[in-house]
């Protein structure tokens, strides 16, 4: 339907609603497909992406939401926002069907760059579906994060000398991949990232490799249908998957830790699922 709404908890656990994309005036003028949150640290602030090519920043202030900013670069629909670590400042990744990924970075003065990284999926496949960065890593780190696309390939990216480059191509899927999420960091030097696709393959890949060269795929689950959506728990431990056999399915991390070696293993245990009925 066009629109932006935000639930607030209020006293009694009533929900108050607001609804940011009102009128054609000032939010979206075609279907909404996600919105991202920023950190809180710098308020409340939200993304939203959708597919009459906008992407639209809102901020709430003084109770009332407004328009930050509105990004209109790229020639198609835009398919996934998400905000990178908040040590690295507000720094949003767009995602779009015309195989352009946009880094839309806000500078303290309330003005906003954009990178665009030409070509990151290809667009006869209809481009890139979802983004991904890796939480807890160091305000002086690389910045990295990870996209897929419907040419079947995940790809990890990098910021080298004020430029974005491809760091990896990561191929196991037989066909469009859905969705990627980096998992967050616990403390481990074990680098984990989880894709679904289109083939209903959740494949894990992980990398012990402290320069992120060498990353292993294993087969998580194969599932009958495909599969939309993956999401980890906020420690990095749980992975959540839904798709289209009507069942969001979970499954632990089991890891095993050695100190003085500095080694890690993690091993999934068994998907249990909940099946929602049409």
């Amino acid at each position: 339907d066009c629109d932006v709404g935000t639930f607030s908890n209020s006293h009694g656990g009533n929900y108050n609603v607001a609804v940011l994309s009102f009128s054609l005036c000032t939010g979206h003028e075609g279907p909404v497909w996600q919105v991202a949150w920023a950190h809180p640290m710098y308020g409340n602030i939200l993304a939203s992406c959708s597919y009459d090519k906008k992407v639209i920043i809102w901020k709430e202030e003084s109770g009332t939401w407004g328009k930050m900013y509105e990004y209109t670069g790229h020639d198609s629909s835009v398919n996934s926002v998400c905000w990178g670590p908040y040590d690295f400042g507000l720094i949003l990744a767009c995602g779009s069907s015309d195989g352009v990924i946009s880094l839309v970075t806000c500078s303290g003065d309330q003005q906003w760059d954009v990178k665009k990284i030409s070509n990151a999926h290809t667009v006869r496949t209809f481009g890139c579906n979802a983004v991904s960065w890796p939480s807890g890593q160091k305000p002086n780190s690389i910045k990295r994060f990870v996209s897929e696309g419907c040419d079947n390939l995940v790809k990890r990216w990098k910021e080298e000398d004020g430029q974005w480059k491809e760091d990896q191509k990561l191929e196991a899927h037989s066909d469009w991949v859905r969705d990627v999420g980096w998992a967050p960091s616990i403390g481990l030097p074990t680098s984990t990232i989880a894709s679904c696709s289109q083939d209903g393959r959740v494949f894990i890949w992980t990398c012990d490799d402290p320069s992120g060269n060498t990353w292993t795929a294993k087969l998580l689950h194969k599932f009958n249908d495909v599969v939309w959506h993956v999401s980890w728990s906020i420690t990095g431990n749980i992975l959540a998957v839904s798709g289209g056999d009507n069942k969001v399915t979970h499954t632990h991390t089991h890891t095993k830790v050695s100190t003085h070696q500095g080694q890690f293993r993690g091993e999934f245990k068994p998907f249990s699922s909940f099946c929602h009925k049409c």
